[in-house]
């Protein structure tokens, strides 16, 4: 009688089970950073509303750009438009803020399926307000790449690229999910 070697799948399993530990732990520590990030900045937007205020106020009206008459026409000179487009970044930040700090909330207590779901509404949310907010609208259409006293766009990109690997690490294959045995 011959027999044949049974194969050892317990290193595999454990290998598998401590990657898998590794992406989830990873994804909401960087979901947690994030969390708190835009937490500050909701808050320090509420509490010392009049610094970011101008800094919106000047951007929409395009006033420190090079005044290019062919540029000049996108400028939003009503201070109640800047106003309400402050509020609404306001808004959108601290409502990302809570969906973030749901998320890391559903890391610790390890259910991952609905941990990624939150994290990735937050993390796109960020990505919205910094890629296409911050970076596209206003560094493009309203051409903030100009001004050398109020150009956030290296801020924004950082937290841009921040966001966009925090949302890489959370889709990770297998990062979380149970396995099915």
């Amino acid at each position: 009688m011959t027999t044949t070697p049974t194969a050892d799948t317990t290193n595999t399993t454990d290998t598998s089970r401590t990657s898998r530990s590794a992406v989830a732990l990873a994804a909401g520590v960087l979901t947690g950073i994030l969390a708190l990030y835009i937490a500050l900045v909701a808050l320090g937007n509420i509490t010392d509303f009049g610094t970011n205020q101008q800094f919106v106020r000047h951007v929409l009206a395009m006033d420190t750009t090079f005044k290019d008459d062919d540029l000049m026409w996108r400028a939003v000179t009503s201070t109640a438009l800047q106003d309400t487009a402050y509020v609404a970044i306001i808004v959108w930040e601290s409502v990302a803020a809570l969906v973030l700090i749901w998320g890391t909330w559903l890391w610790t207590r390890r259910d991952h399926d609905r941990a990624r779901r939150w994290s990735t509404y937050g993390l796109l949310m960020l990505v919205l307000l910094f890629g296409a907010g911050f970076i596209a609208i206003g560094g493009e259409w309203f051409s903030m790449w100009q001004s050398k006293t109020w150009n956030g766009l290296d801020a924004a990109t950082r937290v841009f690229l921040l966001s966009g690997v925090a949302l890489i690490v959370n889709q990770l294959p297998g990062g979380g999910r149970r396995d099915a045995s």
